[in-house]
């Protein structure tokens, strides 16, 4: 399975980027490290910042890419592509994205208290790592502008 097939099946829609994108993506993912590092926050909302500054890193990579998510199961499909771009070795962590997902979407909209400080640091030091390994991608790629 690759993004072509994906774009196949309707999953996703052609999408040419720009520097100046990518530029403002990374700087939303800058903020949201900073501001999810805050220990001035409940751990549910700094899990939600971190979980964002993960989706706009693989959004980095699919926009990169030439693509965009269709707008059912978005979040879902910009983490899945994340072993289709960087290798299959990235396979577990966008299964651990996706669970993330499910936390973020549990402590966003259901109930209070599910994220501990310890999920939220721990996404939050899995997005640095991350973050290094994105913006490689995007030197050796020759994308980023």
């Amino acid at each position: 399975m690759n993004l072509k097939n994906w774009a196949e099946f309707g999953w996703l829609k052609p999408h040419k980027t720009s520097g100046q994108e990518i530029q403002n993506l990374l700087a939303i993912v800058d903020r949201d490290l900073e501001d999810a590092s805050q220990s001035n926050l409940s751990a549910d909302w700094r899990f939600g910042i971190a979980y964002n500054a993960a989706l706009k890193l693989c959004t980095i990579l699919l926009h990169s890419s030439g693509y965009r998510p269709e707008k059912s199961l978005a979040h879902y499909r910009t983490l899945q592509a994340l072993p289709l771009i960087l290798g299959e070795k990235w396979q577990d962590d966008a299964n651990y994205l996706d669970t993330c997902r499910l936390k973020r979407n549990t402590v966003e909209y259901d109930y209070v208290g599910g994220a501990t400080a310890q999920d939220a640091d721990e996404l939050i030091e899995f997005v640095k790592e991350l973050k290094a390994e994105v913006e490689n991608w995007l030197e050796r790629s020759d994308l980023r502008l």
